[in-house]
């Protein structure tokens, strides 16, 4: 069975089908709006053979739909019709539930993405719970997103949103009783030297977890 995967970011589309080594990637923002989402990878996946899509959604999914439009894209995504887009069978996620799913390796861990925003996401004994931690406050008045986000990194320099991402990590680790916690994210990666300073158990995570997380949404279905 061939799967192609789509990550919808706030920078970046990402998509890329069961067998290749690469994402092709595909500017995003705020005007990115599905239809355009669709003209573009049409564009770029000509000649592609798949059977089924697997989609990860930056927004609250509820019965694998969008219930919520995306913070950082344009408009349009609440009752778009993958499946007809597509015109192949789609499962779709919370992006950051499809990275969880992918990196996970056992017990209870957290899945926190730093990157636009903040995406979390849940694995206990290999069942998945997306989380909305995002907007939830945090200190002065912002929420955890806004000041571990791109947003905070940019404000507050590299060395402060560090520690706050430090603090931000113990405190949901803590909350969520989790054995280990797995960061992804585009900013993830500027935290990897800081390592020592975050819960026991923390990994720094990929880009290949995205596209793990999409297979893995397919494959657990042939699974008897």
């Amino acid at each position: 069975m061939e799967i192609l995967v789509v990550d919808i970011g706030g920078a970046n589309v990402k998509v890329r089908r069961s067998g290749q080594e690469a994402p092709i990637r595909i500017p995003s923002g705020s005007t990115m709006t599905p239809d355009t989402m669709m003209e573009q990878i049409a564009a770029e996946i000509t000649g592609w053979t798949h059977d089924v899509v697997a989609i990860g959604y930056p927004g609250i999914v509820r019965d694998g739909a969008p219930v919520a439009e995306p913070q950082n894209l344009g408009p349009g995504w609440v009752g778009f019709d993958f499946a007809a887009a597509f015109g192949r069978p789609v499962r779709l996620v919370n992006d950051a539930a499809m990275q969880a799913l992918g990196g996970y390796a056992g017990g209870r861990m957290l899945y926190l993405g730093v990157g636009t925003g903040l995406g979390s996401a849940l694995m206990v004994e290999g069942v998945l719970q997306p989380l909305e931690l995002a907007h939830l406050p945090y200190r002065k008045g912002r929420t955890f997103e806004e000041e571990v986000g791109r947003e905070g990194r940019e404000r507050l320099g590299k060395k402060k949103w560090r520690r706050r991402v430090i603090d931000v990590v113990h405190r949901l680790a803590t909350a969520m009783q989790a054995d280990s916690v797995l960061l992804g994210g585009g900013e993830a990666k500027r935290l990897a030297s800081r390592i020592d300073k975050l819960p026991p158990g923390t990994r720094i995570g990929s880009n290949e977890d995205a596209f793990t997380g999409g297979l893995r949404m397919w494959e657990a279905a042939q699974a008897p």
